[in-house]
């Protein structure tokens, strides 16, 4: 196919999605107003509902008392007249009636309210497609909008960097996803939590129940906290602030540990010379080497010991990983990197070589892994600004 065919192809792809996408990117807004519709009759509705269950609760106190009072009056002959009997019945039949009306407004309002909370979360859940099929569509069109020329070149001699590339786009929107995700169920959720323990113990200090609220309030304060430690471990996750402010090893000490931690996989890190500051770009790729390295670890050494050994010297760094896994033929593997089916250690190996640096591996069947990374450290420092320094975040 002739590069102005291929030209024509992608042209009209491109007007085709464009106008699909801002139709879903509608459907999307016009869903979203909706969910911000039903959030606002959804509280207003909690809040009815909250008062009715109140107005419920002083009803059948005020008929139980109606109720007594209506046994003492009818029993009493000597004591009361026929017009106080006539009284307190017609007292108890009013509020009874009161009562059976508020129960069938309590009822109402709950169905109510349980409708409305199904009906954002499937809006919810429409606003989320959408916006995934957007983003999808978003990937494909910034690769084919791309120059025609650089395509025909990756379609006729690079197929392996295109897939790469295509890979690390559609990675980066997925872990967009997940960090939403984990803000709306981790959170989001907490702090929907708060709001609703914070008014129970509200109405709690309202009934001068002191001994209750205190315990609401101190489970209340342990959510707090626990949320607070789920919005580090997300910036963490986005980037370690550590890493700006002390470094990369003493931000892989903690990361190791972590990881260690919450795995149960042994790990032991080891510094080979003095701990001195890398250049920005250097140190972020190095912590994203040995993140993706223990990540491989995790996800298919089915290891229990991984050691991680920076050396820094002079002129470069060295990053060796090893561990006592499952290990692995390193020709097939070498075969799938090759043919870009190994996205893990494909991509390793790319951002070395972004950085002029090579990585060698090392396995041994039921024995386990080597992995060993060279770093330039002047190549890095020219490229922090440009080539490494857009990737490293990725």
């Amino acid at each position: 196919m002739q590069p102005d065919a291929i030209d024509r192809v992608i042209k009209n792809a491109i007007n085709v999605m464009e106008s699909s996408k801002y139709q879903i990117f509608e459907i999307a807004e016009t869903s979203r107003l909706e969910k911000e519709t039903l959030t606002r009759e959804l509280e207003e509705i909690k809040q009815e509902t909250s008062v009715t269950i109140d107005l419920v609760d002083k009803l059948e106190k005020d008929y139980k008392r109606s109720r007594i009072r209506l046994t003492e009056v009818s029993r009493d002959f000597n004591r009361y007249r026929e017009e106080d009997i006539k009284t307190a019945y017609e007292a108890a039949i009013a509020l009874q009636l009161e009562l059976t009306i508020a129960r069938e407004k309590e009822n109402h309002l709950k169905a109510r309210r349980n409708d409305l909370q199904q009906r954002v979360k499937n809006v919810d859940k429409q606003v989320e497609r959408a916006d995934t099929i957007v983003s999808q569509m978003n990937v494909v069109l910034e690769y084919l909008s791309g120059d025609l020329n650089q395509v025909t070149r990756i379609l006729e001699s690079a197929k392996n960097r295109q897939l790469l590339g295509l890979k690390i786009i559609l990675a980066q929107e997925e872990e967009r996803k997940r960090i939403a995700r984990e803000i709306h169920d981790g959170m989001a959720q907490t702090m929907a939590n708060v709001v609703l323990r914070t008014e129970i113990a509200e109405r709690m200090l309202m009934k001068q129940d002191a001994t209750a609220a205190r315990e609401e309030l101190i489970d209340l304060k342990g959510q707090v906290r626990g949320g607070l430690e789920e919005v580090r471990k997300i910036i963490f996750n986005l980037r370690p602030m550590a890493l700006d402010d002390l470094g990369v090893v003493p931000t892989l000490r903690k990361y190791l540990q972590d990881f260690e931690e919450k795995n149960k996989i042994r790990t032991v890190f080891n510094l080979v010379g003095k701990d001195t500051r890398l250049p920005s770009g250097l140190e972020v790729a190095v912590f994203r080497l040995v993140q993706e390295a223990l990540s491989n670890v995790l996800k298919h050494a089915n290891a229990t010991y991984v050691s991680v050994e920076l050396t820094l010297e002079k002129e470069q760094v060295q990053i060796y990983v090893a561990d006592n896994g499952v290990g692995f033929e390193v020709d097939q593997i070498e075969q799938k990197i090759a043919k870009g089916n190994n996205f893990g250690l494909l991509g390793m190996r790319e951002r070395v070589e972004l950085l002029e640096g090579s990585m060698e591996l090392e396995s041994t069947k039921d024995v386990g892994t080597k992995i060993t990374m060279l770093i330039p450290i002047g190549s890095a420092k020219n490229k922090e600004d440009t080539q490494y320094g857009q990737h490293g975040d990725s």
